[in-house]
């Protein structure tokens, strides 16, 4: 998806963007990169502040913990989907280490530099960024909230309190 026109035509039909003009879309390229990470890499580490987020174009990014001795993967991000949004925004050390699923992962990058330039010069872009984060974080907390409801059903058994 590297060709600037295959990345507009995603972003067209994407929920982020939906309410953008295609100058808007255009805009908000202008502040973005495209990165491409392969299986293992680290995106995002955990202890980092996170200077960047992420809108996963193609492939997975896995969110791992890691306590010393073992890693742990706590959730996926999929195609469409934002990551690294919580450090990034409230400024906290990540938890979780950000790493590529997939050979040739497609990433649109937003740095905190570009996002501070965004929001003064073009503050309904990220009017649209921000509800859409919130709506990605809702989807991560659910999925999270059903795998833990399923854990307990199957750990304790149905019913039991």
């Amino acid at each position: 998806m590297a060709e600037k026109e295959s990345v507009k035509a995603f972003l067209r039909d994407h929920e982020l963007c939906r309410a953008l003009t295609a100058n808007e879309i255009d805009t908000f390229l202008e502040f973005t990169q495209e990165v491409t990470v392969n299986k293992g890499e680290t995106i995002a580490d955990i202890g980092e502040v996170g200077d960047a987020l992420y809108i996963v174009l193609s492939g997975e990014v896995v969110l791992m913990a890691d306590d010393g001795n073992e890693e742990l993967e706590v959730g996926r991000m999929r195609q469409g989907e934002l990551a690294g949004e919580m450090s990034f925004f409230d400024r906290q050390p990540r938890t979780v280490r950000l790493r590529a699923v997939k050979d040739s992962t497609q990433l649109l990058k937003l740095t905190r530099e570009m996002y501070k330039r965004l929001r003064v010069e073009h503050p309904y872009i990220i009017v649209n960024l921000l509800e859409f984060a919130i709506v990605s974080l809702d989807h991560l907390v659910r999925r999270q909230s059903s795998d833990v409801a399923t854990f307990t059903k199957y750990l304790y058994g149905k019913g039991k309190k």
